[in-house]
């Protein structure tokens, strides 16, 4: 694990530039590229923006959002190559201008709060989208679809596939998620997908960046514990699931991982 990523484990969540933080779990997986020019990108988006949206408001930053990244730069979102695990390393975002939803939201959520403007990204299910403006009338934005504002109708339409039959859109599908469990969010896209393409060992070192940025994630702990398992690798399992009971004081929690250590030491 690089030491350079270490410092996201350990500094408060509103001190981490998010934009910042994707660049540089990007950087991981491209030793030999110079993060300069990207940066460069991030402060040209930046310069855009500063000359000017029509009004401050919500409205106008998100139409500034979308005019300046979907538009002027050119990012939107891949449709035909989804599940490339290029769409979640922000370099590779960037030179190519295609992403997820979730690698996208970084770029428009950075950018705004450059603007000084509020902005988070949504932990909605299946479709990251963007909020600008804090809880007195935000506007929602798609990064996947150019910044596109999401109306009500748009909004069922865009998360109706993540939903149960008859599940209605609510409150809770669309919380502000903190910077940490967005990066998490990203890096859980290419684990997810290298565990499923049978990189096991891929996937664990996703995981190890999970519990670097985010050491209080028990569910990324267990997921580390249970690829390494799975590769016979009963050391760094027993480590993870140690790392679980450091914590968590939840009873049935702590009973299951300590059944599973008990399995772990008798093999």
């Amino acid at each position: 694990m690089s030491d350079s990523i270490r410092y996201l484990g350990l500094v408060d969540d509103d001190d981490i530039a998010i934009d910042t933080a994707a660049l540089e779990l990007a950087a991981l997986d491209h030793p030999d590229v110079e993060l300069g020019p990207y940066g460069e990108t991030i402060e040209a988006i930046e310069e855009r923006l500063s000359m000017g949206a029509d009004e401050d408001t919500n409205e106008a930053h998100a139409a500034a959002l979308s005019r300046v990244i979907g538009e002027e730069f050119g990012f939107s979102g891949d449709h035909d190559t989804y599940d490339d695990p290029d769409n979640a390393d922000l370099i590779r975002v960037i030179d190519r201008r295609l992403g997820l939803p979730v690698s996208l939201s970084i770029l428009y959520v950075g950018a705004a709060r450059r603007m000084g403007w509020e902005a988070y990204a949504l932990n909605s299910p299946g479709h990251v989208l963007v909020r600008i403006g804090g809880d007195a009338e935000p506007v929602l934005a798609d990064p996947f679809d150019g910044g596109a504002i999401v109306g009500v109708s748009r909004l069922a339409e865009v998360l109706a596939p993540a939903l149960a039959p008859g599940v209605a859109v609510a409150p809770r599908h669309l919380q502000p998620m903190s910077n940490r469990a967005v990066l998490t969010r990203l890096l859980l896209n290419q684990a997810t997908r290298a565990e499923s393409g049978g990189d096991t060992g891929r996937a664990l070192e996703l995981f190890d960046r999970i519990t670097t940025i985010a050491p209080d994630n028990g569910q990324a702990w267990w997921d580390q514990a249970r690829l390494a398992l799975a590769i016979g690798e009963a050391g760094l399992a027993r480590q993870s699931l140690t790392a679980i009971l450091e914590i968590t004081r939840d009873p049935s929690v702590r009973s299951r991982v300590s059944k599973v250590l008990g399995k772990i030491g008798s093999v």
